[in-house]
């Protein structure tokens, strides 16, 4: 049938978590299709991932949302059945490291706001660091904030499997398709055309393709302000590994850093940070030798001697205005709705938006978190939702 209550375009994680918890609500009645242009997820950003969580935002609605993505780890099985595994969450950690009082004040402040809300988050001294993890070279560091309750790195391939697997056992439908065009009405969109020839008429949209967010709104005359921004991550072996668990480490350079089983972890944004098209997954190979390797070998000296094992590129689906993600409706085309631009917060933030996006969807309002701080409306206004912990 080529008709459904919902259409949603893009199957990776934000786009089947939405499907997943639609389709669980006992008061959706309707039908639902998921659109993915690539069954593969080859060259998803969901793939690509590094699956971190945090609880070190600078803003409420973040550190809500991530906290309520760290319940869902905690308890998957309670959300997907007896049937599920269980995910465990890695609790090292994020260590941000402040080399100005500048930036040392905001994870302060960060920290209070954080700690009010019940996050573990502390303010560390040189010296306590020092004493914690002796590894580092701590010569212009001047405090870090580091956390290590329902903060570190989990197995987002399996939630993203079971995401798919539970939507589909609840009736939604997946069909392979490229979406060449979304036909309008004034201010109502009616259905999606897909290369094939293929016409699917919808009573809502859903824009959950990610680096391709502005692709998609623009066949509904539409604009969002995100666009695909290539990332790097590195896997490496040390000569003489740590004797204990490196925090995800946030260096003031930029590049961050942490233990990944027996090898370790290494990012970084290219200096150069141009958008780029959402099929370009060219590889800087110099950023390593140039960039990422001295940052390690300075902020612990044991990385002098390392091998690099892997390398690859993905995108985040980068939000210009803010760098934070855009939740709900268009406020002139009030049945297209938006799950985009989370800028490298969308794997850690899914359960959230997905549940969100699911009360809007089959209830016409939030819930359970108030999401409105995130929705169209500043985009429309040009009126950023400042975020100060964003890496």
């Amino acid at each position: 049938m080529n008709s459904y209550d919902i259409v949603i375009i893009g199957g990776a994680m934000v786009g089947s978590s939405i499907a997943f918890w639609t389709s669980r609500d006992p008061d959706f009645k309707g039908r639902i299709a998921v659109i993915e242009r690539d069954p593969s997820y080859e060259f998803a950003s969901t793939t690509h991932t590094n699956s971190c969580i945090r609880q070190q935002f600078g803003t409420r609605i973040n550190i809500q949302i991530s906290q309520f993505g760290a319940e869902f780890i905690n308890n998957f099985k309670y959300y997907m059945g007896d049937d599920a595994p269980d995910i465990p969450l890695q609790n090292y950690g994020y260590m941000y490291l402040a080399d100005t009082e500048e930036f040392a004040d905001v994870l302060r402040e960060n920290q209070r706001l954080q700690a009010s809300m019940g996050a573990g988050t502390r303010i560390m001294s040189r010296d306590d660091i020092a004493a914690a993890y002796p590894f580092y070279n701590l010569d212009d560091v001047i405090c870090g904030s580091h956390n290590t309750l329902n903060e570190g790195y989990f197995d987002g391939g399996t939630i993203f499997d079971w995401f798919r697997k539970k939507a589909r056992a609840q009736g939604v439908e997946y069909i392979k398709g490229d979406v060449t065009g979304i036909s309008r009405s004034g201010g109502t969109v009616t259905g999606v055309t897909l290369a094939d020839g293929t016409q699917i008429s919808a009573g809502k949209i859903v824009n959950a393709s990610g680096p391709r967010a502005n692709i998609t709104a623009q066949m509904a005359g539409l604009h969002v302000p995100v666009e695909a921004r290539r990332r790097y991550t590195f896997i490496f072996d040390a000569a003489a590994p740590l004797d204990r668990d490196l925090p995800l480490t946030i260096d003031p350079s930029g590049v961050h850093m942490r233990s990944d089983g027996r090898y370790y972890l290494a990012g970084c944004p290219p200096d150069d940070d141009p958008a780029v098209d959402f099929d370009d997954f060219t590889i800087d190979h110099g950023l390593w030798e140039n960039k990422v390797w001295p940052v390690l070998a300075t902020r612990v000296p044991a990385f002098e001697q390392i091998k690099l094992i892997n390398t690859w590129v993905g995108h985040y689906a980068y939000n210009t205005l803010d760098q934070n993600a855009i939740v709900g409706p268009h406020p002139e085309v009030g049945n297209f709705y938006f799950a985009n631009g989370f800028s490298g917060h969308g794997l850690q933030q899914s359960p959230a938006i997905g549940r969100g996006m699911a009360e809007l969807l089959v209830h016409g309002q939030f819930r359970t978190l108030d999401l409105a701080p995130l929705g169209y409306d500043r985009i429309a206004s040009n009126t950023p939702f400042v975020e100060r912990a964003v890496i």
